[in-house]
């Protein structure tokens, strides 16, 4: 990592590292989502006096925030400082609903200041696909899927997912990622009818990823260099939201077939919690599913036109 990497990974946004290779700063990651989280809170929302424009930070103050959660304003300030040593389990989940988190924030909000050490699985391995889940894809006719792994790296899919997305084999393996591609290939604003939302999203994969490894050199690497080349990802790694991916609904715009209304599902694997197999489809008998058939009968001629890559 060059100085403008590590300066773009040290920085508010993203953290510190001590140098080439280094991991996320845990304590400050703490500190900035905290203090975020307590940010976008008015006090109308907890029940508290709004005092207008007497009111100096934007948000909770801390003391309110304490105060919610049943803790002392010294207690808060220190978690907020990033000093989350010896904290309890049942102090997070007051501090948690006081802060209103969601399920993946207060997960996030655990790892980050009750970290668990996993020796079995280093963070910076190379994930592989099991030969069997690499068979069921290619047996998934008509339907668009992939398995993602950490940082949200694309680790094998099917040739429908080709015929949407692109051919995914044309590239370096590197930059088989969603986020590199999302915020550093142009063509992907093109396909996404809502970039920003698909955006955000996988930047809230990685904050959670991030939470769980923080010492993970390729993590802090690739939010050095999006950090360093988008503006956008600096933007929305600021915010500190974390997300899950799970299921939703994705208007896309492809070359070939137009706009289609694909739902998605995220199966998480058993034996490998870090590895996910995300499917496509669509409303059967709507114009998405007569588009999907097309792609499929086009087969490989549609992946040369997709998102090119």
């Amino acid at each position: 990592m060059d100085e403008q990497l590590e300066a773009a990974v040290s920085g508010p946004a993203g953290g510190s590292a001590d140098g080439p290779g280094a991991g996320l700063d845990r304590r400050a990651e703490l500190s900035e989502f905290l203090r975020t989280r307590r940010a976008r809170l008015k006090p109308e929302d907890v029940g508290l006096p709004d005092y207008g424009r007497h009111r100096r930070v934007p948000g909770l103050r801390r003391e309110e925030l304490a105060q919610l959660a049943g803790v002392s304003v010294a207690y808060y300030t220190r978690l907020e400082q990033g000093n989350g040593r010896n904290v309890s389990a049942e102090v997070l989940d007051s501090i948690a609903r006081a802060l209103r988190l969601n399920d993946a924030e207060h997960s996030h909000l655990i790892h980050l200041a009750k970290p668990k050490q996993n020796k079995k699985r280093p963070a910076g391995r190379t994930q592989q696909v099991r030969g069997a889940l690499g068979q069921l894809l290619d047996s998934m006719d008509g339907v668009p899927a992939y398995v993602v792994g950490r940082r949200s790296d694309v680790l094998a899919w099917n040739r429908m997912a080709a015929a949407l997305f692109g051919d995914w084999g044309e590239l370096p393996e590197r930059e088989r990622n969603w986020a590199r591609m999302v915020f550093l290939k142009p063509e992907y604003r093109d396909l996404f009818v809502d970039w920003e939302q698909k955006a955000s999203d996988v930047v809230g994969y990685l904050r959670l990823d991030a939470g769980c490894h923080p010492d993970d050199p390729r993590l802090s690497a690739l939010v050095g260099e999006l950090s360093v080349k988008s503006g956008d990802f600096r933007r929305l790694w600021a915010r500190h939201d974390v997300k899950e991916k799970t299921h939703g609904v994705k208007l896309l715009r492809h070359p070939l077939v137009g706009e289609l209304t694909l739902s998605f599902e995220t199966f998480r694997l058993g034996d490998d919690p870090e590895q996910s197999l995300v499917t496509y489809h669509a409303e059967p008998g709507s114009p998405s599913a007569d588009a999907l058939r097309l792609l499929a009968s086009w087969g490989a001629d549609a992946a040369a036109s997709a998102p090119s890559v």
